[in-house]
Formats: C-alpha cells, sequence, structure tokens
C-alpha cells in the first residue's frame, strides 16, 4: 500500500513506524513539512492511498483530509486533545497514559478514533517516555488502525471514548510549569522531567536564569533551596526543599555574550556555569563504585558472575572530548578484571549517536575540537576491537546513530533491544565521512555493498533488517533485555568453549592485520576527516551550526533523532 507521512521532524517514533511499515512491503513516502501548502504538495505529488501523522506540529488542511484518510498519532489518551499531552500527564502525576489514533477533522485531536493503547507512567522524563513507552505503544496503536483500514472497517469510536478520562488542555507553558527551589525533590523533579529535553525548565541557578535538563536523584548532600553543593562529571548537585538534585545538562542565553559559544545551546552544567563554580566542591565516583543511596554516575560498571557490564547514559547519545576519556578509563579498569565477557551496555534512551556536535559548536576553535573528538572516539573503538583477554559484547537498549553505531560494531557479539532504530551513516551532517574505523568494522558484517548502501542511503535501519544482513547477532525482546542476554552468554563462560572463542578471535585478528593493518583503516578515514574539519568547503560546520542552533536546514536521520 501507498503511505505518506507527513512529519514536521523525522524523529525516532516517525523512523521506527518506517522501518516497521516497510518490513511488512509498504511503500512510503516521507514528507517533512511544517505548512498545509506543504502538505498539499506531497499528497498531491506521492498520491497515497493512506496517509499517516506519526509526529506533525500542524494541523492537515481539509483540502488534504476531505480528499485522503490521514491517521494522526497523538502521544495522549483518548479525549487528550492539545499539543503538550504528555507534559500534561507528567506534570499532573499521572498514573498512566497512551497514544490514540484518530482521524483529521477541522477540529484539532477530534476525529474519529481508529486505535488507542496505554502504558504505565513511569518516573522519567518527558523524552524518555515519548522515546520507549510511548514510542512502542504508538507502534501497536499504528498496525491495529492500518489492519481496520485494510479491512476496510470503519473507526470504532466517535471523536471520544465515554469511559475515557481525557480533556482539552491549552500549550503547557513555563509558568504552568514555574516552581522554585524549596519545594521537595519529588515536585522539582517531575516539574524538570514534563520539560525535558524540550522546551528545559527555566530556573534561576547560581544567581542567573538557566534552562534544566538530565535530572537525577541525590541521596546524601543537602543545603539552602537553590545552593550548589558539588560538581561531578559535568553536572552540578542543586539543594531543594528535602533534598538535592544533580542536573546534567543547561542552557544559558543570561550573562553570556551572543558571540560566546557557548550562547544558548544544551552543554553540560560545569561549563555552561563554568564562571560560577569556583567555591563548588568535587566529589568524583569512580565507575566502579557502588553507592549506597541514589547519585549521578553516569558511567557505571557492575559484574555478575563471569561477566562485566559497563553502562554509559548519556544526554542524547552523544560522546565529547572528555566524556570519550572517562570512557576509555572505565573500559581499560573493566578489561583489567578477572571477568571472561565484557558487556556494554549503553543508556537506556540511548546507545550512542557518535561525536558531540553541541560541545564542538562551543568550542572555542570547532574544527580542532572536532578533530580532537574523533581521535578520542578511534582510540575507544580501538581498544575493544584489540581486546584479545575477553569476548566484548555490544547490548544496544536504545537508538544509535553515525559513530555510535560503528562503536557498537567493535565488539565480537552485537545485540539489541527489539524495536531501536539504527542510523549508520554521516553523510547528512554536511557530508561528513566518518571514523570510528568503520571501512573496517562495517564490511567485515555486512559486506562491501551493504555497507556501501547503508553509508549512502541515508536511511534508517531496524533491528529485523540489521539481523538478517548479519549487522546484529541478535535482537532480545521485552523489558527483560539483561536476561535475555544473559541466558545467551552462559554456554559461553565455560572454560573450554571461552578459551576456544578468545583462540579464534585472536586468529582472525591475525589474518585482518596481515590483509590490511588496522592503523591504515584509520588513516585513510582521517584523511577523508581532515578535509571535512580544515578543508575549504565549510559544508559540515554549517550543517553542524544548524542542527545545533536548531536553524531551517536539511539534515538526516541521526541529526534529527540527536535533537
Amino acid at each position: 500500500m501507498r503511505i505518506l507521512f507527513l512529519c514536521t521532524r523525522h524523529n525516532g517514533l516517525s523512523q521506527r513506524a518506517q522501518v516497521e511499515l516497510e518490513e511488512l512491503g509498504h511503500h512510503l513516502d516521507i514528507a517533512e513539512v511544517s505548512h498545509g501548502s506543504q502538505m498539499e504538495a506531497a499528497a498531491q505529488r506521492f498520491r497515497p492511498e493512506l496517509i499517516i501523522a506519526p509526529m506533525l506540529k500542524s494541523a492537515i488542511p481539509g483540502s488534504v483530509w476531505r480528499k485522503y484518510t490521514c491517521l494522526i498519532v497523538h502521544p495522549g489518551i483518548p479525549g487528550d486533545r492539545g499539543p503538550s499531552a504528555l507534559d500534561w500527564a507528567l506534570l499532573e502525576g499521572e498514573p498512566s497514559w497512551g497514544v490514540t489514533v484518530l482521524e483529521a477533522r477541522e477540529e484539532m485531536d477530534g476525529g474519529p478514533i481508529w486505535a488507542h493503547q496505554e502504558f504505565p507512567l513511569r518516573e522519567a522524563s518527558k523524552s524518555a517516555i515519548y522515546r520507549r513507552e510511548t514510542t512502542d505503544i504508538a507502534m501497536r496503536a499504528i498496525h491495529e488502525a492500518l489492519e481496520r483500514f485494510q479491512a476496510e472497517h470503519r473507526p470504532p469510536f466517535g471523536a471520544y471514548i465515554p469511559a475515557a478520562s481525557g480533556r482539552e488542555r491549552p500549550p503547557c507553558r513555563q509558568a504552568d510549569r514555574q516552581i522554585d527551589w524549596d519545594a521537595s525533590v519529588e515536585r522539582v523533579l517531575r516539574h524538570i522531567r514534563s520539560a525535558d529535553s524540550a522546551p528545559g525548565l527555566q530556573a534561576t541557578l547560581a544567581g542567573i536564569k538557566v534552562r534544566l535538563y538530565g535530572a537525577h536523584p541525590e541521596g546524601r548532600l543537602r543545603g539552602k533551596p537553590g545552593e550548589l553543593l558539588a560538581k561531578r562529571d559535568d553536572a552540578v548537585c542543586v539543594a531543594c526543599g528535602d533534598g538535592a538534585l544533580w542536573i546534567s545538562h543547561l542552557r544559558r542565553r543570561q550573562g553570556l555574550r551572543p558571540d560566546d559559544p557557548r550562547y544558548d545551546i544544551k552543554l553540560p552544567a560545569t561549563q555552561v556555569l563554568a564562571d560560577r563554580l569556583g567555591d563548588v566542591p568535587k566529589r568524583t565516583l569512580a565507575p566502579h563504585a557502588r553507592p549506597s543511596v541514589p547519585t549521578w554516575q553516569p558511567i557505571r560498571y557492575r559484574e555478575q558472575g563471569h561477566n562485566g557490564y559497563l553502562s554509559f547514559d548519556l544526554m542524547n547519545g552523544a560522546m565529547s572530548t572528555v566524556v570519550l576519556e572517562r570512557m576509555l578509563a572505565a573500559y581499560r579498569h573493566a578489561r583489567a578484571r578477572p571477568t571472561r565477557t565484557l558487556v556494554l551496555c549503553g543508556g537506556e534512551d540511548f546507545w550512542s549517536n557518535g561525536i558531540d556536535l553541541n560541545a564542538i559548536e562551543a568550542a572555542a576553535d570547532p574544527a580542532q575540537e572536532s578533530w580532537n573528538n574523533i581521535l578520542a572516539m578511534n582510540a575507544l573503538v580501538r581498544e575493544i576491537v584489540l581486546t584479545d583477554d575477553k569476548r566484548t559484547v555490544s547490548l544496544m537498549r536504545g537508538n544509535a546513530g553515525a559513530g555510535g553505531v560503528i562503536l557498537a560494531l567493535a565488539a565480537d557479539r552485537v545485540y539489541a533491544r527489539e524495536g531501536i532504530v539504527l542510523n549508520p551513516h554521516y553523510k547528512g551532517m554536511g557530508g561528513l565521512y566518518g571514523s570510528e574505523y568503520w571501512t573496517y568494522l562495517l564490511p567485515k558484517r555486512v559486506g562491501d555493498t551493504a555497507a556501501r548502501l547503508l553509508t549512502e542511503s541515508l536511511q534508517p535501519l531496524g533491528t529485523a533488517r540489521a539481523q538478517r544482513i548479519g549487522l546484529l547477532d541478535g535482537v532480545v525482546s521485552g523489558e527483560g533485555v539483561f536476561e535475555a542476554l544473559d541466558a545467551e552468554l552462559a554456554p559461553g563462560n565455560e572454560v573450554r568453549l571461552w578459551r576456544k572463542t578468545l583462540s579464534d578471535k585472536a586468529e582472525h585478528r591475525r589474518d585482518d592485520e596481515q590483509s590490511k593493518p588496522l592503523a591504515r583503516y584509520a588513516e585513510e578515514e582521517l584523511a577523508e576527516m581532515q578535509r571535512n574539519f580544515f578543508g575549504p568547503d565549510p559544508a559540515y560546520h554549517l550543517a553542524r551550526r544548524a542542527f545545533v542552533r536548531k536553524q531551517e536546514v536539511a539534515v538526516d536521520g541521526m541529526a534529527a533523532e540527536r535533537a
């Protein structure tokens, strides 16, 4: 069936819908649109049998929905109407929430309901819930609505379901979220999470107005509400009425000149407040430390049986030079431990999206910082590839893009949570060539032809196809990803099989090195990257700036996911 997607932005949800519907054999066209005339043009050009709007902020005009069936994916329960559905649900502490697929009509979110699904609302940020529960449930609702449409069944519900509790609500503004630091940790955390990752909660910190992102409870430190109590791994700890919170990222305008590279960019809190942290104590916490209370520990190492697990929960999956240096140190510590298998777990929301474009944009010399960042990324990938005393495993629990996908391929085995989306390409970022030894790792997994297609097509990749072509060794489903992985790894912990695995691994590495030294792959890739960063063509720098500064420019799926 010919299906047109109308999207304000081709984000993680719409990419997930694209790969799943294409798996079913549907022919899709993706149109990023911002107003009615663009929607009319897209429909006239493609002439679809059905239009789906997985993520659309503008109303579909009557000239389109009267001619075509248009299904809107609304991140709210039946009866809920308005542009801030999930914001209000989190702010008001709803115990559960849902997704409704409804037909476009003159009244926004007021058309016939084709499908709806609900889920328990966990304590997490809006963006985390959108990427995980909302996206998973939305796919169930989309499939249900699509089956009903193909069977030529009319929607079973009108604009409202009597048992539903949703209602029309206005946009959620900063005034609706406003809160003081003397409120409870629970309330402050709820308000921050309702605005994360956009637009961010506006608050006063260290005497200036900022927007807050990435809040995590602190179980021990206490102080005067609003006081900066500590700093650690780029985050700051702020006292609340009955406890404290770690804040990982901020955006700041006040007190900065517009020509300051940090101006109005989401950055690590210590970087944004660098001029205000002179007397704030630094409280370090090693990745292998086991704190007895909740606290901020973005890179964590744990052991269970013969397996070591290294997690790295990073804002938007972005890996700056500093973060990669910490990662490399943590990996080397984990490698030195007496385990047989080392599992790289990433974070719950993202695995990795490669180099940190925000950190690069905020650097005094973005070209040089781009270079430093890719060298740090390559150092970590090389360390994993050359690990000869353990089996290495990548467990991708969240979406990944660009060099983040290649990072996963550095391990011996690669698994992914069912339903995540991969974007293993770079070129949409101003023709960026990419490194991380991708010219070695990607063809080795999928072959030269598939590697060229994946990097040139700039299309998202689902887990089913990724496993089919050999990019993944397995897919784990449900919430018990660690249990499923442990069962998969258990046989390899038998000493004889483990030694055989390491022997085979060493033999393959020797053969590969004789065929073409690993260092040569990096040299060739970095020669291309040097032209991207320091050459006369500014395309990469312009694309990066447009992405970070939210300017109107076409970017690829990887960049859209990291916005």
